[in-house]
């Protein structure tokens, strides 16, 4: 083992085994081996005997969980766990977050922060503002790391994180729906790992040059197992599983439309649409008068494209919350990022549509005489 990985293992022992441990997980593989088990997550836990050293490992087929004493069962068992090749170890501690990845070399690369809560600096200021996925995050080396890409990142990562549960299900099966180059489909994937779940990844794209780009990402990240890419349409793409969680972030015009549809078909739990370029709602406004007295919403180009786009949108609502989902319309980023900035999120119930949202939703289209994707893509 290089020196320098020894020493950077070395670092992470210390921290799962002094006080002041928040979590830690280990995932992917070193090139060359396979860990014993898919992935490890520590964190301490107070129980009837004390404090213990919870460590939950998964084999792929199921989790096992085990609690050690503070001491040599602890310090036994975290050398267990460092002597696997692990690929990724995240450790979180109350003042610093550790990120280390072994490069294909065999080096240790190494990225520490302050953590959240930790003191200020000497000089008075606080800390740098916490980031949802750690900017020294392997992913960042391989997508790059400018700061509008990282905004963006952290703001869909909290709009994800404000839409699921705060235990999450796991395994916890997720698509992306026109992935394209999929930088967000691996922060989802670093996010949610982080978070102790088992997560699955499938990325959709309609081009096959994206799948083989993504999947040479994905070996490189370590994470090819649990990240995997499909080269098809969003409308006939075939899928693994039927997936809990779907995203579908800037697919253009009525593609956003198929992803939603999908997500129904699917029965997916939670749906995360950021749509663009409303085309279709917009070509039925352009080829008929507005109802009175409405005309002046629709009389100037400019007013009736984004007077669509809020149209599109609403009606794309209604139907989700009469498939049955509870849906909310949020900013996805700051406008100055991108005018593309709309999150549909649903989240599925088992409350059924009320005659009134029928009633309400068959109006406005009447109304406006249009007739939404969405409405001839479900059943």
């Amino acid at each position: 083992m290089p020196q320098q990985l020894a020493d950077a293992l070395s670092e992470v022992r210390d921290l799962l085994l002094t006080p002041g441990l928040t979590r830690a997980v280990a995932a992917g593989r070193r090139r060359g081996f396979t860990p014993s088990v898919t992935r490890a997550e520590i964190r301490p836990v107070t129980l009837k005997g004390g404090p213990r050293l919870q460590i939950v490992t998964d084999d792929g087929a199921r989790p096992f969980t085990r609690n050690v004493a503070p001491g040599d069962e602890a310090s036994a068992a975290v050398d267990e766990l460092l002597a696997e090749p692990f690929g990724n170890w995240h450790v979180e501690t109350s003042s610093v977050t550790l990120q280390l990845r072994v490069t294909k070399k065999g080096d240790a690369q190494v990225h520490r922060a302050a953590s959240a809560g930790a003191p200020a600096t000497p000089d008075g200021h606080d800390r740098q503002k916490q980031w949802l996925l750690d900017p020294g995050d392997p992913l960042f080396e391989v997508i790059g790391g400018n700061a509008a890409k990282r905004r963006q990142i952290d703001a869909f990562l909290r709009a994800l994180a404000a839409t699921l549960p705060e235990t999450l299900p796991s395994p916890l099966r997720v698509v992306d729906l026109g992935c394209g180059n999929a930088y967000l489909t691996f922060a989802a994937y670093r996010y949610l790992a982080g978070r102790g779940a088992q997560v699955q990844v499938v990325g959709v794209d309609v081009r096959e040059d994206q799948r083989v780009r993504n999947t040479a990402v994905a070996a490189s990240l370590g994470c090819a197992d649990d990240v995997t890419f499909v080269a098809g349409t969003i409308e006939e793409a075939t899928l693994p599983f039927d997936p809990d969680l779907v995203l579908a972030l800037h697919a253009c015009d009525t593609a956003t439309d198929q992803a939603l549809a999908r997500a129904v078909e699917w029965n997916a739990q939670w749906t995360l649409a950021a749509p663009c370029c409303h085309h279709d709602i917009a070509a039925q406004l352009k080829g008929r008068p507005a109802p009175a007295p409405f005309g002046e919403l629709t009389r100037h180009a400019i007013m009736r494209e984004r007077f669509a786009d809020v149209l599109t949108d609403s009606l794309r609502a209604a139907l989700l919350r009469l498939n049955g989902y509870k849906v909310e319309v949020v900013e996805f980023i700051d406008s100055a990022h991108t005018p593309r900035n709309l999150l549909l999120r649903a989240r599925r119930t088992s409350t059924p549509p009320t005659a009134a949202q029928q009633a309400e939703y068959e109006a406005l289209t009447t109304e406006w005489g249009v007739t939404p994707a969405l409405e001839k893509m479900l059943p």
